[in-house]
């Protein structure tokens, strides 16, 4: 059986060379790729029930991930995903969604950079870089597009207390479910930073599975409670070569066997 890589986006927008950063005309050239060489993009509900054996797929699948909830994703990334008819989950930073829809100023002509944008944040100025309710709203209503966790504050997980966990994976899955109406069971981890306790944690407050950074493609039978991804980049090029690399059972296998070397 063919493997799924999971793809990890941040920011889609101009700024060309940025850290976490995919250029629009780049995603754009990535999304047609993956479209006319027919992928389909699978939800996370899809994800995980091929990862647990109850979806057998027989053409070639991706799942397409963004971290965060940047403005950006929006205004770039979203028409093109509408475009091609293409599926995308994104985790959100619930504290910063809410307080960016508190102080809405609504779409800048400009996005800042990645650095600028974590500034932002900082400063209490969510509004000018992160998604708002209503643009998360109008989003899942196309049925492309769906949200899950991304903690409520985006602190490293390994530096909390069981306490400050609960309240982190908890109320931004709490959060998600009363905004949008439907089950937040996924959650992915800031930074890639999480501890066993945090996987207890989660499982017990209802989570079925949690998305890393470590680097790899998912297959039937993958641990759920550590799910592996791949960092998308800038390059039309690179992405149609790793795409078939990863999305073959053997080339897959033996490619991310010799990157471990």
């Amino acid at each position: 059986m063919r493997p799924v890589p999971v793809l990890m986006y941040h920011h889609v927008n101009p700024h060309k060379g940025d850290m976490v950063t995919v250029t629009p005309d780049v995603f754009e050239g990535q999304m047609a790729y993956l479209a006319k060489a027919g992928f389909r993009t699978l939800s996370l509900d899809e994800l995980f029930s091929f990862i647990t054996g109850r979806l057998d797929l027989k053409q070639r699948a991706v799942a397409i991930t963004f971290d965060d909830g940047w403005l950006d994703n929006f205004i770039y990334a979203f028409p093109v995903l509408e475009k091609y008819g293409l599926r995308a989950s994104i985790f959100v930073t619930t504290d910063w969604i809410e307080r960016a829809s508190e102080k809405s100023c609504g779409i800048p002509s400009l996005v800042p950079s990645h650095e600028e944008s974590k500034n932002l944040v900082i400063k209490g100025e969510e509004q000018k870089v992160v998604l708002t309710w209503k643009l998360i709203e109008e989003m899942a209503d196309s049925a492309l597009i769906d949200f899950y966790s991304h903690t409520r504050t985006h602190r490293a997980g390994s530096r909390l207390t069981e306490t400050e966990l609960v309240s982190e994976l908890k109320e931004s899955k709490d959060m998600l479910e009363k905004r949008l109406a439907k089950p937040c069971p996924f959650l992915c981890w800031p930074y890639g930073d999480y501890t066993d306790m945090a996987v207890t944690l989660s499982r017990a407050i209802g989570y079925r599975a949690l998305f890393t950074v470590a680097h790899g493609v998912t297959k039937t039978g993958s641990d759920p409670f550590a799910v592996k991804r791949i960092v998308i980049k800038d390059n039309v090029s690179w992405f149609r070569k790793k795409m078939l690399i990863y999305s073959h059972p053997v080339l897959s296998w033996l490619y991310l066997r010799i990157k471990k070397r």
